[in-house]
């Protein structure tokens, strides 16, 4: 499973997830990140660097998670995917909706 650290600096909000996305674990991680939507944050910066897994339900909350913040009129980016992770996406042509840093500091200039 997962856990989820959060920091909110005014309308940017970083999530660190630690662990794997799934299943098990995807509504709870939608909903935090909807309430911060909710409470204010725009900027939405997801940091995979410890993340080992992802699966089709964690994609899904993720597609779900950018559809809400554009809609919101904010943005999120991603950052820290390993090599296996950066290949799915790229295979789920992902990385086309989704805008990928390798660091969390070239995710957040890109604000």
């Amino acid at each position: 499973m997962a856990s989820f650290s959060t920091e909110r600096e005014g309308d940017l909000l970083t999530v660190a997830v630690e662990g794997q996305l799934v299943v098990g674990n995807r509504a709870d991680f939608k909903q935090l990140v909807f309430d911060q939507i909710e409470s204010g944050a725009r900027r939405i910066l997801l940091d995979f660097s410890g993340t080992a897994y992802i699966d089709s339900s964690g994609l899904g909350a993720l597609v779900s998670l950018a559809k809400r913040a554009r809609d919101e009129g904010g943005a999120l980016h991603i950052t820290g995917l390993n090599e296996d992770l950066r290949t799915l996406f790229e295979l789920t042509r992902l990385d086309t909706l989704f805008k990928l840093f390798a660091t969390r500091g070239d995710a957040r200039a890109a604000f």
